[in-house]
């Protein structure tokens, strides 16, 4: 029998969970502060000084930030708004909520990021937004799509889900736009179960989206029970049920604070399996560019079945069996037939999100594995290439 066969199955984007976590939300149901309170406000105040931000604001996912951000920039009805076709359906979504309209600029092929040269080609007069993924971790070319930011009066609005921890040019991702929208959801690098996070640079923009994050209740309204006294609020807007509560944020407070130590240890694995891979015949992630820092959130591996003998499909149902949790990131979004019904778009027409998204396998990257489910991660993609 394989020595380094697990007893169980690696679970991809399995959490890495602590005492510390456990003890803070046994704490917040043992004081009865459950939903919206002091601890998601100790939260938003410990991201806000790691991201180096003026404010944070904490919801209830990234999407709802996407969403909240976009309508706080007046985006609505007869807007577009530009992004990437290989991200997750809920950036798209959020710009569809509003009314407006998405418009798809291709990737380039090596980063898996928006190209800002596709950009370029698909704005019109009525392009209000651009809303660049820092795919996988690695920061977007944020020099060149401010500079066409400025250049045609649009709102940046950075998805940072998989960029916690990411940097351009010594700028924490988060900080190019008006808004960057970050994601504490299982699989992570922090989580919160359920959870975001919403970067804003200005104190009105910040104190309206906590207002639309909770019914559109005049700020603070979360305090109205607490023992100073019941607090009468307006409804200011109509706003949305998109608020954190003290239980995700009592995960999340000691998340973060292991965030750099975790970082390091995701680094250990994807510079193995770099090694381990480099002569294989698949595609490995990109090297990083020169004054960046990579959140090394997912590894992801290209399988082109004329190179491997092996389709990605194939090579993903022989991981399972082995049982090794696998990821697809992503599906281009034109693969999907809601998007192809309602705004006719075609795959081939973005043949760079194409290509990757019939490609692409994410393996296990969770400081959480042990050296020895590294080890046999790396031996069983082996296995299965030869």
């Amino acid at each position: 029998m394989n020595k380094l066969k697990p007893t169980k199955f690696i679970i991809f984007g399995s959490p890495q969970i602590c005492k510390e976590e456990i003890d803070e939300v046994v704490l917040s149901m043992k004081n009865g502060w459950l939903g919206t309170g002091p601890k998601v406000a100790r939260f938003e105040e410990d991201f806000r000084e790691y991201k180096n931000a003026s404010y944070a604001i904490a919801v209830n996912s990234c999407t709802a930030a996407l969403h909240l951000s976009l309508l706080c920039a007046g985006i609505g009805p007869k807007d577009e708004v530009i992004t990437t076709p290989l991200t997750f359906c809920s950036t798209v979504n959020s710009i569809i909520h509003t009314g407006a309209t998405p418009v798809l600029a291709d990737i380039n092929q090596l980063t898996m990021n928006i190209n800002p040269d596709e950009i370029i080609k698909k704005i019109t007069s009525r392009t209000k937004a651009i809303i660049p993924v820092h795919f996988a971790g690695r920061a977007c070319e944020m020099d060149e799509i401010c500079a066409i930011a400025k250049k045609h009066n649009l709102t940046i609005i950075e998805d940072c889900a998989h960029a916690i921890e990411t940097e351009y040019h010594g700028v924490k991702a988060g900080n190019f736009g008006r808004f960057g929208c970050f994601s504490f959801y299982v699989t992570k690098n922090v989580i919160t179960g359920e959870g975001g996070m919403i970067l804003a640079k200005n104190k009105d923009d910040a104190n309206r989206l906590k207002v639309l994050a909770l019914h559109g209740m005049s700020r603070d309204a979360w305090k109205r029970f607490s023992d100073k006294g019941y607090k009468h609020y307006q409804v200011v807007e109509c706003g949305y049920k998109y608020n954190m509560m003290d239980i995700q944020a009592a995960i999340g407070i000691h998340q973060l604070k292991r965030v750099e130590n975790n970082w390091k240890r995701r680094k250990e694995i994807w510079n193995k399996y770099n090694f381990a891979f480099n002569n294989l015949p698949l595609g490995i992630p990109a090297p990083i560019d020169k004054g960046t820092r990579h959140a090394y959130h997912l590894y992801t591996i290209l399988i082109d079945h004329y190179k491997t003998l092996i389709k990605r499909d194939e090579f993903l149902a022989k991981m399972t069996e082995k049982r090794i949790g696998v990821g697809v990131h992503y599906l281009s979004i034109p693969e999907h037939k809601y998007y192809q019904n309602t705004f006719g778009w075609k795959p081939q027409d973005y043949p760079n999100a194409m290509k990757i998204g019939r490609q692409t396998v994410s393996l296990p990257l969770s400081p959480k594995l042990k050296n020895k489910e590294v080890d046999y991660i790396i031996k069983t993609v082996k296995e299965i290439i030869h």
